[in-house]
């Protein structure tokens, strides 16, 4: 059974990182232990907001910068939402790192394959979620 105050965390990275152009490693960083573990306890309450003024609470209350880091726009293709991507890393979370979310959101959105899940011109993101695992602890794409 999914988390669900992990995918909440999760969406709401990826929300906050298109919002602002970020790299999600960059999101995740500058929100830091205390303000993710915040997000992560309290997502069943947070969740009744919508997730846009949430995330704007939290890009304020952090001095989120502004990137140019744009993989909607890059995306030649249909861009997966949110949500979507929220559910691909809390999976690899859970499978990672099942006894520790926060420190799974820091140790998954900080590492290599972070970057290639969102990249929304490949197929990776929509890879079976056995398989991102396995990437993950090999530190390369399986093939």
């Amino acid at each position: 059974m999914m988390d669900n105050n992990l995918f909440y965390t999760c969406s709401l990275i990826e929300f906050i990182g298109r919002m602002k152009k970020l790299r999600r490693s960059e999101v995740v960083e500058k929100l830091g232990t205390e303000a993710l573990t915040r997000i992560y306890n309290y997502a069943d309450v947070l969740h009744s907001d919508s997730i846009e003024n949430v995330a704007d609470q939290y890009s304020e209350l952090t001095g989120m910068p502004s990137g140019d880091f744009d993989n909607v726009k890059a995306c030649k293709y249909t861009v997966p939402g949110y949500w979507d991507i929220g559910k691909v890393f809390t999976r690899l979370i859970e499978d990672v790192s099942p006894d520790d979310p926060v420190g799974g959101v820091q140790k998954v959105y900080g590492s290599w394959l972070s970057d290639d899940i969102s990249n929304y011109n490949s197929d990776l993101y929509y890879q079976p979620r056995d398989y991102l695992k396995e990437c993950f602890l090999a530190g390369k794409i399986l093939y």
